[in-house]
């Protein structure tokens, strides 16, 4: 098992920044790919951001490339994600996961193991 607990959210004001961390506990993600996801009341989660075990593959969703950057510390069972340039549009509950094994790295059902979210709203 991996627990996996998220922090750094808040409030930013649209253009600010935020960096987000997930620690995981109970055991390493030692070969787990991460994810971030993101989810909005009312709409379905959303991908953001992923990174292999290796740190040498990320991957980003559309609406948050060139503003985000995900990476990890694999020593300390950490992964970050960096967020500039923020919008109101990025507010939503941010979900930290983890994939013993994934090909589509952006589907949230790869993912076995979920934190409990971290509220990000930006202010217009």
């Amino acid at each position: 098992q991996v627990q996996l607990v998220e922090s750094g959210g808040g409030l930013v004001q649209a253009g600010g920044s935020l960096r987000l961390s997930c620690a995981a506990s109970g055991s390493t993600f030692s070969g787990y790919a991460m994810g971030w996801f993101r989810q909005v009341p009312g709409k379905e989660r959303e991908f953001a951001a992923a990174i292999r075990w290796s740190g040498g593959s990320t991957y980003y969703a559309d609406s948050v490339k060139g503003r985000f950057t995900i990476s990890r510390d694999n020593a300390k069972n950490t992964v970050y994600l960096q967020m500039n340039s923020l919008k109101p549009d990025d507010t939503a509950v941010y979900y930290c996961a983890a994939a013993r094994s994934a090909w589509a790295i952006y589907r949230w059902s790869e993912y076995d193991y979920w934190g409990q979210g971290t509220q990000v709203t930006v202010s217009s």
